[in-house]
């Protein structure tokens, strides 16, 4: 069983920048998709970034050009880097990966960490 915990949350204003981490079980590195995901409140959970098995990359369009997803293995550690961040980025926001190579839709995802809030402020 992937065990995935993340750190990184926090509270900025618009415009800051903020960057997640998620650690992860050597049991990840079968995974052939990692992704970050993201619920806000009365909100559906939503795919926000993903990394695949040979480094190819997806992001949601309300997130591309502003935040970026990488892996390092040498950590056993899973980042989103954030910036111009804006108060709809405002969610708990999730690490999970997935045995198949997959979008962002998160019901391809069967391990989950327990969360990290992200509150922007206007």
């Amino acid at each position: 069983q992937v065990q995935l915990v993340e750190s990184g949350g926090g509270s900025v204003q618009a415009g800051g920048s903020l960057r997640l981490s998620c650690v992860f079980s050597e049991d990840a590195y079968s995974s052939s998709s990692m992704g970050w995901f993201r619920q806000g409140p009365g909100k559906q959970r939503e795919g926000v970034a993903a990394v695949y098995s040979a480094g190819r990359t997806s992001y949601a369009d309300s997130v591309k050009g502003r935040f970026t997803i990488s892996k390092d293995y040498a950590k056993n550690t899973l980042y989103l880097e954030m910036n111009s961040l804006k108060p709809e980025d405002t969610a708990m926001y999730y690490c999970a990966t997935s045995s198949f190579y997959t979008g962002l839709g998160p019901w391809d995802y069967n391990s989950w960490g327990q969360g990290t809030q992200v509150t922007v402020s206007s």
